[in-house]
């Protein structure tokens, strides 16, 4: 794994993490299996992955307790694991969205008594309200920065004026958004100003709900009672154009001795715009699996290439 600084912060966290979603987030998964989810988490600080991303709105409170509780088993230190975490949700106001200042204070401290922790490694604002200053909430976050609490601030699903709104102090030290082979908005205007401000970046969805893993051929169907089935890259012609640009990334693979999956990640960690990603699982196996990616030494010309297939993707 190689270690990278997360913004200004004093945090340094391995470049592949843990999307821990699937970690007791009974609301967004059924019949998720909490022991496994426990194991999961196991399996990623086993296997060398101390970044692990979690939030509030995960099993509501839940993939953060779960989290805690594998933290506080003796084989684990605490010192040597970036945990990240998220809140925005206010149950207090029918999940309603939430930046003003005294919500994100009780947030984190709810969030520590969750994660039995004294500090959080990284604390973002999950989603942008519609009232708060952003620049407001994120001075309230500098403080709990400044009380030790928070170690690093972080915004998540936020435009690009919103972020420049809310880094107008240059707090800001991480960004985490929605980018992939698939989606790459981001780079247009969203990569210049990160790099502006030595803000890090790190993707959410970066397999594309598995597009990016070569699992899915176009015999495959979503009946209406699947999640995939409102989702405009499983449908039609653009889920076929996905489809055969994963079958040219095959080939590359095979010459790396990996999986399609490996080979994508290695390409996000070799990405200077991306600090760390963060691909989720359900399975230890699959945490295995992908820490191998970590060994490709993907290089430049096959960088390239990977980064050609998918420029023209309608």
């Amino acid at each position: 794994m190689t270690d990278v600084r997360i913004g200004r912060s004093r945090v340094y966290s391995t470049d592949l993490g843990l999307g821990t979603n699937a970690v007791g987030g009974h609301n967004l998964f059924p019949d998720l299996d909490e022991e496994q989810g426990k194991a999961v988490v196991r399996s990623a600080l086993d296997n060398g992955i101390t970044l692990l991303d979690t939030a509030f709105a995960y099993g509501i409170g839940r993939s953060e307790e779960l989290i805690g509780e594998v933290l506080q088993e003796p084989n684990y230190d605490r010192s040597r694991v970036i945990v990240a975490t998220k809140a925005a949700q206010d149950v207090t106001k029918n999940d309603a969205l939430n930046n003003s200042p005294e919500f994100l204070k009780q947030a984190v401290e709810d969030a520590l008594k969750r994660l039995q922790t004294t500090y959080i490694d990284i604390f973002y604002i999950h989603f942008p309200d519609e009232n708060t200053p952003k620049n407001k909430a994120i001075a309230a976050l500098h403080e709990l920065k400044e009380a030790g609490k928070i170690r690093a601030i972080g915004v998540s699903n936020f435009s690009l004026e919103q972020l420049q709104e809310a880094n107008q102090d240059s707090y800001v030290d991480v960004v985490e958004d929605q980018y992939s082979l698939l989606h790459r908005e981001a780079e247009s205007e969203l990569f210049p100003y990160l790099k502006e401000h030595r803000i890090s970046f790190v993707p959410f969805f970066p397999l594309a709900s598995g597009l990016l893993t070569g699992k899915y051929t176009k015999e495959n169907d979503f009946d209406n009672s699947d999640i995939r089935n409102d989702n405009p890259d499983f449908k039609g012609e653009r889920f076929r154009q996905i489809l055969a640009k994963v079958d040219l990334l095959r080939p590359i693979a095979e010459t790396y001795n990996a999986t399609v999956a490996q080979l994508v990640l290695a390409w996000y960690m070799k990405n200077p715009a991306i600090s760390a990603v963060i691909p989720g699982a359900k399975h230890p196996d699959q945490v295995e699996t992908n820490a191998k990616a970590v060994d490709i030494r993907l290089s430049e010309a096959d960088y390239i290439m990977i980064d050609n297939i998918f420029k023209d993707l309608n």
